[in-house]
């Protein structure tokens, strides 16, 4: 544990200031105004005055308490520079948020020398948040606070997958998904970073996303990490640039997805 890091208290505290912006805009037409901002591959990316109030929020209160911090939100890209760096995603899931359906998330994770060390993902509307607070994993929810841990010393075909969507298995063909759903117990669809943290608390065995940005995947990093799990690009390098990302609960099982994956 690096010790000139903010304590989890501060991460609580960002969440709590997160959902006064998102809660009152979920599942709510008339506080909700929806934009789009297209990106490669996708006809529609939606984003909505929650996304940027709640970076807003997030990052004002950064800001007063650590302003040497540097900060790199979705909306509201980069500031700063220096040895730690706060990586902020103010509702990931926002197609979901959209549906109104609660496996969106706040994510924000904090780089040390480029690498995730802390991380929490707050989904305030179920009430449940996840964390790593540099060594172990964390859940607290409506029924109470314990550590979180992965499932471990399981056969592939036991496993259940899980990735987003099904639309990227398509567009591509070079990563052998429907390869590994011919191996495994069950694939699930539709989780976003909600999948993730079931990933960490031991429920899910392995997660395959697409063409993710640091701001998707910083925060989930440590919590899997800290929970006994393993991130990796599809190559097998670190994840905390984004791309193609393979999250397990088992290293063996890792190694062998990532196997099936490259063909």
């Amino acid at each position: 544990m690096v010790h000139n890091l903010p304590d989890i208290a501060f991460f609580h505290t960002l969440a709590d200031a997160a959902a006064e912006q998102t809660l009152p805009r979920y599942r709510s037409a008339q506080n909700l105004h929806i934009g789009n901002k297209p990106k490669e591959g996708f006809r529609f990316d939606p984003v909505t005055d929650a996304d940027r109030e709640a970076e807003r929020a997030i990052r004002a209160l950064i800001s007063a308490h650590y302003p040497q911090h540097a900060i790199l939100g979705e909306e509201f890209g980069a500031v700063g520079s220096g040895e730690i760096q706060w990586i902020l995603d103010p509702v990931d899931g926002t197609r979901p948020f959209l549906c109104g359906i609660p496996v969106w998330g706040t994510l924000m994770g904090l780089l040390y020398h480029g690498r995730a060390v802390m991380g929490m993902m707050s989904q305030p509307f179920t009430q449940e948040r996840f964390w790593a607070d540099g060594i172990q994993s964390w859940y607290r929810g409506p029924y109470g606070e314990h550590a979180l841990q992965t499932r471990k010393n399981l056969p592939l075909a036991h496993a259940i997958l899980h990735t987003t969507s099904p639309e990227p298995v398509l567009s591509h063909p070079t990563v052998h998904f429907q390869d590994l759903t011919q191996h495994t117990l069950m694939t699930r669809y539709g989780g976003e970073c909600y999948a993730m943290a079931m990933l960490a608390a031991g429920h899910i065995d392995i997660c395959v996303e697409y063409g993710l940005q640091p701001y998707d995947i910083a925060a989930l990093i440590p919590i899997i990490e800290q929970a006994g799990g393993t991130v990796t690009t599809l190559d097998g390098g670190r994840p905390e640039g984004g791309g193609n990302i393979v999250a397990s609960g088992d290293p063996q099982l890792h190694q062998q997805a990532l196997a099936i994956l490259n063909g």
